[in-house]
């Protein structure tokens, strides 16, 4: 079993303190939440005192820290780390591993991907393909990254026509998951992809898209009255203990409209 066993590079108070403040809570509301006396909290983060493994994991499940951080906490209270980093063809990921497949196959005739921490293809469907017509070879390489396909201007960019609302959208997402996890590799992600042509950081809603309940992806097409439309949902698994499933994403596409639906159920039972 594969465990974290990076280095923290950072006093543990001064880690707590960190997430508190991300978090933008107080020490009495964090000391509130985890049932322990603000006194206790100061202490901690100025080094006055040491955290047993079992305040470490209390305060991190009410600061919501991902499994990965989790660990560095541990690391610099100078415990063993507790989360594993499984690869997705351990034999202990088997169920899951048949799990994704049997949701990305069921989904089909609509796109369904599986994504990692820094939005790089894991799995996906066939459908997928509905989105992926003209994109550049190079950039479904491995490991294809499915935020720069969309944005990217050899990518899907050319054929979104509201390029402008859905990359505001994506980039509010990245902010947010950057801000969340304190991941630096999405920070520079998110910087990378503001940068491309067409891109918005806050787009105001398009006009002529009042009626829309949630935000569409708009792609250009030769089908389907010239246009598809898609929404998508994103799940997580509900109880991870391990890494690698704490930091996987689902993203599933749906037709936005009758035409969109038609085309791609068209497409599923051929000429």
């Amino acid at each position: 079993m594969a465990v974290q066993t990076a280095t923290a590079h950072a006093p543990i108070g001064e880690l707590i303190r960190g997430w508190r403040r991300r978090r933008s809570l107080s020490q009495l509301e964090l000391a509130l939440e985890a049932d322990v006396s603000s006194r206790h909290v100061s202490f901690l983060e100025t080094g006055r005192a040491r955290p047993s493994r079992d305040m470490v994991l209390r305060l991190a499940e009410h600061l919501d820290i991902p499994l990965r951080e989790r660990n560095r906490l541990l690391l610099a209270a100078g415990y063993a780390p507790l989360y594993a980093e499984r690869s997705l063809a351990a034999p202990e990921m088997v169920p899951v591993h048949q799990a994704l497949d049997r949701f990305l196959r069921a989904h089909e005739p609509y796109p369904a991907l599986v994504v990692d921490r820094h939005h790089n293809l894991v799995s996906a469907n066939d459908a997928l393909g509905a989105l992926l017509t003209g994109v550049a070879p190079d950039l479904l390489e491995p490991p294809a990254n499915a935020l720069r396909v969309a944005l990217h201007p050899d990518g899907m960019a050319p054929r979104t026509v509201n390029l402008e609302e859905w990359s505001a959208h994506l980039l509010h997402r990245l902010r947010r998951e950057a801000a969340l996890t304190a991941d630096p590799e999405l920070k520079r992600l998110h910087d990378e992809l503001a940068g491309y042509p067409g891109v918005s950081l806050e787009a105001p809603r398009a006009e002529g898209a009042a009626g829309d309940i949630l935000v569409p992806l708009r792609l250009r097409s030769d089908a389907a009255g010239g246009e598809l439309a898609f929404f998508s949902t994103i799940s997580v698994f509900g109880t991870p203990v391990d890494i690698t499933l704490d930091e996987l994403m689902i993203e599933a596409f749906y037709p936005a409209n009758a035409a969109t639906a038609a085309h791609l159920l068209d497409g599923i039972a051929g000429p």
